[in-house]
């Protein structure tokens, strides 16, 4: 059976990460966006990640520019604005599509496990998944769901 920890990302210098790294972690992956009406809920999962990475929380920011051009496209000033403006110190990743033949593999399997309302393919920027320690795709939240209302299924996988 295929986990997230199957999988590799490239890091905003463009190097490989191994998923497997955080392995018996539990996970937000979410995809971002800088210049979106949801970029406020960077503050959020960085509540969120400060309040529960000594139990192993790890949040995951994939930026994307797939809905209306909303990322920079430098990803050095799409990490800056982050640190700048929301305070960001969880792992953000290199650009990424989420959607379409050129989709990033993790976010292919992810929309596979768990599908959105209408459909597998992400709608928006800020679309979030809860991963479980084993790896598994517990929760698919959509991109108006606030990061304080994942709290409670965050605190089931902790």
């Amino acid at each position: 059976m295929r986990t997230v920890y199957d999988f590799s990302v490239k890091m905003p210098d463009g190097t490989e990460k191994a998923l497997k790294d955080y392995e018996g972690q539990p996970l937000i992956i979410v995809n971002t966006a800088s210049k979106c009406g949801f970029t406020p809920q960077f503050k959020g999962l960085q509540e969120l990640y400060e309040q529960y990475k000594e139990q192993g929380l790890v949040i995951l920011g994939f930026p994307c520019a797939q809905f209306h051009n909303q990322e920079f496209e430098n990803i050095a000033e799409t990490t800056a604005f982050c640190q700048m403006n929301y305070g960001v110190t969880f792992p953000m990743f290199a650009k990424i599509d989420v959607n379409g033949s050129d989709a990033d593999p993790l976010f292919n399997y992810l929309t596979e496990q768990k599908k959105g309302v209408l459909s597998s393919r992400i709608k928006w920027n800020f679309t979030k998944f809860l991963i479980d320690r084993n790896g598994q795709v517990t929760q698919r939240y959509a991109p108006t769901t606030d990061p304080k209302k994942i709290e409670a299924d965050l605190l089931k996988l902790l």
